[in-house]
């Protein structure tokens, strides 16, 4: 990239409206006359529905209705993935509740403090039923069933054929049961939506949303309408992190609500609604067995996953899977047993949260790996070497069906080490274990790789110069955060030499960008930037056409000039135009541009579709210090060195780092969504969430290898969930080291100072727990076999 502005740290040029709070989201939509809808939820976890009295809320100042599932007449709807027919959610309850926090009723008021005390003013009447909120308590025989027409609470169950040669050249099998805790996504902005019905009969649909074209395919749908009667525009959005994706009950609702009272509608979820409505994610529980030779080498790998998918199977029941096909990481095994069984609950369902199905592999994997160092008296690193796949088996098929594109995983590994000073590290550990420092130093690894890009890998992309000689850019990703504006400008300027300032993406409006996969599962770069790319490609070309025939040359002869930003004949700086003269003669001369791809003017527009998905990788190491009497531990370093192919802009990357170790780091040490017995949200707001700021981070280290991809012109994956990925295990590790010598093998997620005191207290007692117990029954009922679907697996790859 010599020369080129690719590769270098460009400044995001979308960020002065957001600093300067210029930027618009959906709450600031300026509507004219809207009613504002405030939900009425349930105060049960599960319970028939006896009645819903909404007479007093109809009567209240300023209410202009109260609409029930009756009143709405909108059928139920699966959101993002069909997983079973019986699991399909009304937008507003229907008969039962099954969560706390469903939607019963809605009030569409003049305003939203009117809204709100008319909601308070709707009594719901209750028939409790038996509520059950853990998975494993779920599956067992004779738990409460959610849908009774189902028969159990199995909403899925992938199970391998039973491999009795797994662990046969196994000297030890090292084996935990390993907790990845629920989590709720939070995004800064809650969920909010807004629904104009406009003066030719059309709905214009505002979404906080991450796929604006998905979103609107689901929508018309829901609403039973033709495609043509809705649009979806999507503002700013104020994070997203795969808990924004797909369809919600609550956006059925306001489209419904404006289409039947003829006038805009808007609704913007509280923090409290957010924390039991928005999907929560994780929830997995992971029985790991591990076998090794004495020398560290590994052998097979089985693992019982047992997932939680909520009241409402849907995305997160297909998450599991995606856990499954991760599962070979970046180590050589001989063999993979893997079963699955997803488990409806009384609680809020779940979906994708930041890697969506892999950091679980990374987290059971890296767990295992390292109660297998202990056991055989190995240091974390060394077996890690032992074992890693080498650099010259890629393209690389794994066991569990899926192919590593391009890998170098020692390279991160050992660059990590050097950066973090791992042998100075253990070196001082010994010297405070020696002298009984009460300050324990504990030193975490982690090896990870992911993949980005599934499910579908084609993009839309276009590129259109203007008269004036700037450019727009139109991509079907949708950015929330990401710098895509930043990024697309600096692949249209390295071929164009037209400054990044001049250059605009427009995206997220389903009339005016033709089509597009949105932004999820990190595939914006490699998909939307290989489109924009490609289209640049496409419209330089015809910028060349134009230029010979004006300039009377052979189109042989016409060359880019980038460091002018003009185009002309090779040799002969007199003799060239610049883009906006181009711009003009192509508006001018429609004749004399090929316009076979729909376009006008000086401008491109094409599909780019990618072979495969692609695989980044890196290495994180952790260091912490626990305190031995409170069990405080503090995060003094973390050390990130990922590797997401050619990086573009190194600014950008490391942005995408910066966020990605700061959501592991919180799920590894804080973050925890809890019900009680009752399915009573124990942690609805963010008083009883614990979400951590700058305040207790370190400054991060990171850093990046690059190992290209060929799959896509840029050479890029993704690094949207990747340091979020390595740095969960890697922190997690890191406190049980610290505790290792004291016999401290296994300690769940999160690493809160109560657990790590009562694993302190318990080792000092002789009383620690073994990190095993045996698997749920539900396992040996199953037969071997795969209940999802390939729609509903692509699509869950696709996340």
């Amino acid at each position: 990239m010599a020369g080129s502005i690719l590769g270098t740290r460009v400044q995001r040029t979308e960020d002065p409206e957001l600093v300067v709070g210029s930027a618009r989201y959906v709450a600031d939509l300026e509507l004219h006359h809207p009613v504002h809808l405030v939900f009425v939820r349930s105060e049960q976890a599960h319970a028939r529905l006896l009645g819903i009295d909404t007479e007093q809320a109809r009567q209240m100042p300023g209410v202009v209705a109260v609409f029930t599932a009756a009143d709405l007449g909108v059928a139920p709807h699966h959101g993002m993935v069909k997983v079973h027919e019986d699991f399909a959610k009304p937008p507003l309850a229907e008969g039962k509740v099954r969560h706390v926090g469903e939607a019963v009723a809605v009030v569409a008021a003049e305003s939203v403090a009117q809204a709100r005390d008319a909601a308070d003013a709707v009594i719901v009447h209750y028939a409790p039923l038996p509520v059950v909120v853990d998975a494993e308590g779920a599956l067992a025989e004779g738990a409460p069933v959610l849908f009774e027409q189902h028969g159990d609470n199995i909403a899925m169950s992938s199970i391998d054929p039973d491999d009795s040669t797994l662990f046969g050249d196994a000297d030890v099998v090292v084996r935990g049961r390993y907790v990845n805790q629920r989590l709720a996504v939070a995004p800064m902005e809650p969920h909010g939506a807004a629904a104009v019905p406009e003066a030719d009969g059309r709905l214009t649909f505002y979404g906080s949303t991450q796929m604006p074209h998905l979103l609107h395919l689901l929508l018309f749908r829901a609403l039973r309408v033709e495609k043509s009667q809705v649009r979806v525009v999507v503002p700013h959005v104020g994070g997203g992190f795969g808990g924004k994706a797909g369809l919600y009950s609550e956006q059925v609702v306001v489209a419904a609500v404006a289409m039947r009272l003829g006038r805009p509608a808007t609704w913007m979820s509280t923090r409290s609604d957010d924390m039991v409505s928005l999907a929560h994610s994780r929830a997995q529980v992971q029985y790991v067995e591990l076998g090794c030779r004495r020398d560290g080498t590994f052998t097979g790998l089985r693992v019982r996953l047992v997932g939680d998918a909520g009241a409402y199977p849907g995305l997160g029941a297909g998450l599991p899977a995606g856990t499954r096909r991760m599962s070979n990481g970046t180590y050589a095994f001989t063999g993979i047993q893997f079963d699955v069984a997803v488990a409806a609950t009384n609680t809020t369902p779940t979906g994708a949260y930041r890697g969506a199905g892999r950091p679980e592999a990374t987290a059971l994997l890296e767990r295992a790996v390292d109660h297998a160092a202990l056991t055989l008296g190995i240091d974390p690193i060394e077996i890690r070497h032992r074992n890693l796949l080498a650099d010259d088996v890629f393209p690389f098929r794994t066991i569990t069906g899926v192919t590593y594109d391009t890998g170098a995983y020692r390279t991160p590994l050992d660059e990590a080490a050097r950066l973090a000073g791992y042998a100075e590290l253990r070196a001082q550990q010994a010297a405070r274990r020696a002298s009984g420092d009460p300050k324990l130093l504990g030193i975490g690894v982690a090896s990870y790789v992911e993949i980005t890009a599934g499910g579908s890998t084609s993009e839309y992309g276009s590129v259109a110069v203007q008269p004036d000689g700037s450019v727009v850019v139109m991509a079907g990703t949708s950015a929330h955060g990401q710098g895509h504006q930043t990024a697309f400008a600096m692949i249209v300027s390295a071929q164009t030499g037209i400054p990044v300032g001049r250059i605009r993406l427009l995206q997220s409006d389903t009339d005016l960008v033709r089509s597009g996969g949105g932004t999820g599962g990190s595939r914006s770069l490699q998909l939307g930037g290989s489109a924009v790319h490609r289209a640049t490609e496409a419209m330089v070309d015809k910028a060349r056409q134009l230029a010979a025939r004006l300039l009377e040359a052979d189109p042989a002869d016409i060359v880019v000039d980038t460091s002018e930003g003009r185009v002309g004949v090779a040799g002969v700086p007199a003799s060239s135009l610049d883009w906006a003269a181009l711009a003009t003669a192509a508006l001018e001369q429609p004749d004399a541009v090929d316009h076979g791809d729909g376009t006008e003017g000086l401008a491109a527009q094409l599909d780019f579709t990618q072979a495969d998905a692609t695989f980044p990788f890196g290495a994180h190491i952790a260091v912490v210090e626990v305190d031995s009497d409170t069990g405080k531990v503090s995060l003094l370093r973390h050390i990130a060195v990922d590797d997401c192919g050619t990086v573009l802009n190194p600014l950008l990357v490391e942005g995408q780092q910066h966020g990605g170790v700061a959501a592991g780091v919180s799920q590894a040490l804080y973050e925890h969504v809890q019900y009680d017995d009752e399915g009573n949200p124990r942690t609805g707001n963010l008083m009883d969430y614990a979400l951590p700021s700058a305040a207790e981070f370190p400054d991060f280290e990171v850093h990046s290898t690059q190992t290209p991809t060929p799959l896509n012109p840029l050479g890029a994956k993704g690094i949207g969930e990747a340091s979020t990925i390595g740095s969960t295990p890697a922190v997690q590790n890191a406190v049980i080291d610290a505790l290792a010598h004291l016999g401290v093998r296994h300690i769940d997620l999160p690493c809160t100072s109560e657990r790590v005191w009562r694993a302190l207290r318990d080792a000092a007692a002789g009383t620690l727990p073994d990190p095993w117990s045996e698997p749920p029954a539900v396992f040996s009922r199953l037969a071997a076999g795969n209940e999802l679907d390939a729609a509903s697996l692509e699509a869950v790859e696709g996340i």
